[in-house]
């Protein structure tokens, strides 16, 4: 398709745009417009886009069969827009009809901005989830702003609600979508054709396709061959992690490309099983000149994106071409990057990629760098003096007993997993909360991991993480099991010390840090479970290594927050600079 032809006179007009070509891209041919003022940007911008045909019916409640009609008849998702206030209300029948029948439809609602909302404002009702569960999808869209980020987030977002029109189920979608003045396309005296100027069109559309099942080779050909290719393993919690990880071995096998692996990915405790492994990409990456040698032109994405907060800002500025492969059918980009969904099982795709990809060098320059810091870590964290929390980590995976199933509360634990996990083959199993990677519940959810399972299991946790959930160790007269809970106290919330707003004391301690007092010995003997507390490295390996048969028991290693977080900082700093 030729690059897009864009209303660039107010900022309004260029969103419309984007949303107009996004949209026919992703295989939207038609749209049935209900009159308003609200949905202006919108409205013009799909009537004069040459390949959709816009349909104006006046009466909201027959637009809205109207399109569905339409979606029934060519099975594609029609565009149904109106502006704000009782006009989507009376689409409400419809959207039931189309959710209840499998009728892809997108409704998009305009909307007053927040600002004019809950104040008598005219035309304006509470539109957020205003068909409930009649539709397959929602989402309420930022304001338009001047900034690519923007544009990326609103071109992604309609491409996975397209998507969510067909599959896995086709029906309805709710798009609510609010426009400040001017709403026309009056001139803005060239502020927005300024900005428009700097984007690359082309390429920032060029990755859209209509969603539709198609063979994975027929899909992914163009990026197998001589390019930097990236394979990147998310946090994952397969019921059989071993066969996650002989697939993913295959597919680095197949490709010949790095594999970046999550502290929480089975693949670091299957090290073996998955050539081009590569742990320490958050040091790596912190060195500018090696993080833009390194720049990845194709990258598969397994399941969903890592912790690293340094790796995801690295991917999202490369602007790669992503291929994001899981079964679900949620959006899961956050980095709203040129992705595309390949809704694949990964043995599927390893069956259909060929063999024997010739190197290009991309996996050895990776292999080079993950070996120079992995050397250099590993021996620092020795050097450190007293307790740090790194080498807790550290020592867990040199010390547990093979196929121990370890626990890892949020926070900076699940942090330093990401920093310090090595790569090896002793079949540890991690287990997290990474939904919505909150500390509530940690004790209870190692507690159910536990029991009855046959196994030991090692719970990682802070202090506030086990106090948010102190009541779970009622369930501990009940509890058939061995789990031991290493303990890292450090008076507080470690993971705000990485945090800007750790230089703003006060009220950082108080409000932020949130340090505690309490006596973990006591509370342990409360409750009845044995409290021990750890004195020396050699000890704590000793304890880790020793799983007790069954019952529960607390390793309390201390430590000094601050310290810890001024280590990592000059740690990662120092090992970046030596490469």
């Amino acid at each position: 398709m030729n690059p897009p032809d864009l209303d660039l006179r107010n900022l309004n007009s260029l969103w419309g745009g984007i949303c107009a070509e996004t949209l026919r891209r992703c295989g939207v041919s038609r749209a049935v417009i209900s009159p308003g003022s609200r949905s202006t940007p919108l409205t013009l911008a799909l009537a004069r886009h040459t390949e959709i045909e816009c349909i104006p019916v006046l009466d909201e409640r027959s637009a809205a069969f109207f399109a569905l009609g339409l979606a029934k008849q060519g099975g594609e998702p029609v565009v149904l827009l109106c502006t704000s206030g009782t006009a989507g209300a009376n689409y409400f029948p419809a959207v039931i009809e189309a959710k209840e029948s499998g009728v892809p439809l997108i409704v998009i609602t305009a909307d007053r901005p927040p600002e004019m909302r809950a104040c008598a404002s005219g035309q304006t009702i509470d539109q957020l989830k205003l068909f409930g569960d009649y539709v397959n999808f929602f989402h309420e869209f930022a304001l338009p702003e001047a900034d690519e980020a923007r544009f990326r987030y609103l071109r992604q977002t309609l491409a996975h609600a397209v998507e969510r029109a067909l599959q896995p189920n086709a029906g309805p979608v709710h798009l609510n979508m609010s426009f400040r003045d001017p709403l026309p396309p009056t001139d803005d005296g060239g502020a927005t054709a300024t900005f428009a100027a700097a984007m690359d069109w082309p390429l920032f559309f060029q990755h859209l396709i209509v969603p539709v099942a198609t063979s994975i080779t027929s899909a992914i050909p163009q990026f197998l061959s001589d390019v930097h290719g990236l394979i990147i393993a998310g946090p994952s919690q397969p019921v059989n992690p071993a066969a996650h990880a002989a697939v993913v071995g295959e597919i680095a096998q197949r490709l010949g490309w790095p594999v970046l692996a999550d502290g929480l990915s089975p693949l670091r405790n299957h090290a073996g099983t998955v050539p081009h492994l590569v742990t320490t990409y958050d040091t790596i990456l912190r060195n500018p000149e090696i993080a833009e040698r390194l720049k990845p032109e194709v990258v598969i994405c397994l399941g969903g994106w890592p912790t690293s907060k340094i790796l995801r800002a690295w991917l999202e500025a490369s602007g790669a071409r992503v291929w994001l492969v899981t079964r679900r059918f949620d959006n899961r980009d956050a980095l709203h990057g040129r992705t595309m969904h390949l809704p694949v099982s990964l043995a599927a795709l390893a069956a259909e990629l060929p063999y024997a990809m010739d190197p290009n060098g991309y996996e050895q320059m990776w292999g080079n760098y993950e070996h120079h810091v992995r050397v250099a870590m590993d021996d620092r964290i020795t050097q450190v003096e007293g307790f740090f929390e790194g080498r807790v980590t550290a020592l867990l995976a040199q010390h547990l007993p093979e196929e121990t199933t370890l626990c890892i509360a949020n926070s900076m634990p699940v942090r330093d997993m990401e920093y310090f996990w090595p790569p090896g083959d002793q079949r540890i199993r991690p287990l997290c909360n990474r939904g919505a990677n909150g500390i509530d519940g940690t004790l209870s959810t190692a507690l159910g991991v536990a029991h009855a399972s046959g196994g030991a299991t090692t719970l990682l946790t802070g202090d506030l993480a086990l106090l948010h959930d102190t009541n779970g160790w009622l369930i501990v007269p009940k509890f058939k099991g061995s789990l031991t809970v290493v303990l890292v106290n450090n008076a507080g919330g470690g993971i705000f010390e990485h945090l800007p707003v750790a230089q703003f004391d006060p009220p950082f301690e108080e409000f932020f840090a949130t340090p505690q007092v309490m006596d973990f010995a006591k509370l342990c003997a409360a409750y009845g479970v044995e409290h021990v507390a750890i004195t020396g490295w050699e000890q704590f390996g000793n304890l880790v290594a020793q799983p007790p048969a069954s019952g529960v028991r607390v390793l309390e290693v201390k430590t000094d927050r601050k310290k810890d977080a001024a280590t990592r900082k000059e740690l990662f700093a120092r090992l970046a600079t030596e490469l």
